[in-house]
């Protein structure tokens, strides 16, 4: 075994606006980071809502494997807390800390355990994610020669938006690629740049714990955040501004040099890509697929297939979706004839997009979209009468309705069995009325969860 440290950062919707991917946005330290380790231009969560993106990328496994359908916090919990990667971990003598936030786990009152015991970290340096990066540095300065794995959950990019940086002019900013180009798009998107300064200086007080401390030569460090930004049909949505996120990984073995890797990787792939690393037996629950033969250049692929999921965010909204590199094949079930709208923050981009009709918009129940000619997903093949019926079309629909039915069979999706999500009783859900976007009224799940 390679005695690895492991530094997992992570971020609350930030998608891959940051500066490394090319966004005028200014993170110099993230920035930094990609220019010492890896950025991969690829990579996707397997479920862009809060909770169970992080739990996938925790646990190695599909959200409807693990049982975090919803959020941590409004009921939902995973199934078997023992397949977290620190469990792992501590088999191989790692010890593990909690710094900030981790939204996969809520106190136990039952038997009285603070949600990172329920999880199975050794200790909780604070709950707190806006002083996170203070108490992770001071961990980093006491730690002795014990391998440990270190998560530091930040709440930034999460709305409430602050007020704009003075350097910010809304004016010069671009709105992100499914928005129009207006004032409030503009503001909202200023708001959120100040944001991701925020997150940027305290991920580089981290940082230089390590480097101070002797620890950055032996560390990977990984950076990355849950899902897209908080905007219109970014979080909680399968396009790829959705499930596109930013990944940044700096360490030992390859994982170094301003390498920019363009292979599609999931989040998923993580944990799997880590016992790689450390050169220790993967765990048999695991569904990703590692991609360290990425690091080491013996590949240039290691996924033709990338899938997706949505169940729960604030209400209810199930989905499931393929990628290749040149198609993506969304499909929703027990659909809802009008947008979700408590699935989308509020601010003043949705503000735009509600006070122009969103709300009697019809979602499409199938989509399939060529990413090659159809980069941002607004162009769904299923409704364009002339190129549906195209051999090329016609052959990727079959291709991409088979490749998401096989998946769901090989995972075995409740979603395809008689009574569907089995949701946890007592579990907190917003209506998904129209009438009252940002309801707070939740509605209770009961009747084993049946909606």
């Amino acid at each position: 075994m390679r005695p690895v440290n492991i530094l997992y950062v992570h971020s609350h919707d930030t998608g891959r606006y940051i500066e490394p991917y090319g966004h005028a946005i200014h993170t110099p330290r993230l920035k930094k980071l990609a220019e010492e380790g890896v950025l991969f231009r690829q990579a996707f969560t397997a479920s862009p809502t809060c909770s169970p993106s992080r739990a996938c990328l925790l646990t190695g496994q599909y959200a409807h494997s693990n049982g975090m359908l919803g959020l941590a916090h409004r009921g939902f919990s995973l199934n078997d807390y023992k397949k977290h990667i620190v469990h792992t971990l501590k088999e191989h003598g790692y010890t593990s800390a909690l710094s900030g936030i981790q939204h996969v786990a809520s106190y136990d009152s039952r038997n009285k355990r603070e949600a990172y015991q329920v999880i199975g970290y050794d200790q909780c340096l604070t709950s707190d994610g806006g002083e996170a990066h203070e108490k992770a540095s001071q961990f980093l300065d006491d730690i002795g020669d014990k391998p440990f794995f270190l998560s530091v959950g930040f709440f930034e990019t999460h709305r409430e938006f602050p007020g704009r940086h003075p350097d910010e002019n809304a004016g010069f900013t671009m709105p992100p690629a499914p928005l129009p180009d207006t004032p409030e798009v503009r503001e909202d998107m200023a708001r959120f740049k100040q944001m991701a300064r925020s997150l940027d200086r305290k991920v580089g007080v981290v940082l230089d714990a390590l480097e101070r401390n002797g620890l950055a030569g032996n560390t990977l460090v990984i950076s990355t955040t849950d899902h897209g930004i908080a905007f219109p049909r970014m979080k909680c949505n399968l396009e790829d501004s959705g499930t596109g996120v930013m990944l940044l990984m700096r360490g030992p073995c390859g994982f170094s040099g301003g390498k920019v890797i363009d292979g599609m990787v999931g989040q998923i792939d993580i944990f799997p890509t880590i016992c790689d690393l450390l050169e220790i037996p993967k765990p048999d629950w695991l569904q990703g697929k590692s991609f360290y033969p990425l690091i080491t250049g013996e590949k240039k692929e290691v996924q033709d297939e990338l899938f997706f999921e949505i169940n729960v965010h604030a209400a209810y909204e199930p989905m499931r979706a393929v990628r290749t590199r040149r198609f993506k094949y969304i499909r929703r079930f027990n659909s809802y004839p009008r947008p979700v709208l408590p699935n989308c923050d509020a601010g003043l981009s949705k503000s735009v997009w509600l006070g122009n009709g969103w709300a009697a918009h019809t979602p499409d129940e199938e989509a399939l979209f060529d990413l090659i000619f159809d980069p941002n997903e607004t162009n769904n093949l299923l409704l364009n009468e002339a190129r549906k019926n195209m051999p090329e079309v016609a052959g990727a629909l079959a291709d991409m309705r088979d490749r998401l039915e096989n998946w769901m069979i090989l995972t075995k999706d409740p979603l395809l069995g008689p009574e569907g999500l089995n949701l946890p009783e007592g579990a907190k859900l917003n209506p998904r009325s129209d009438t009252d976007p940002n309801a707070i009224n939740y509605v209770d799940i009961n009747d084993k969860g049946k909606l």
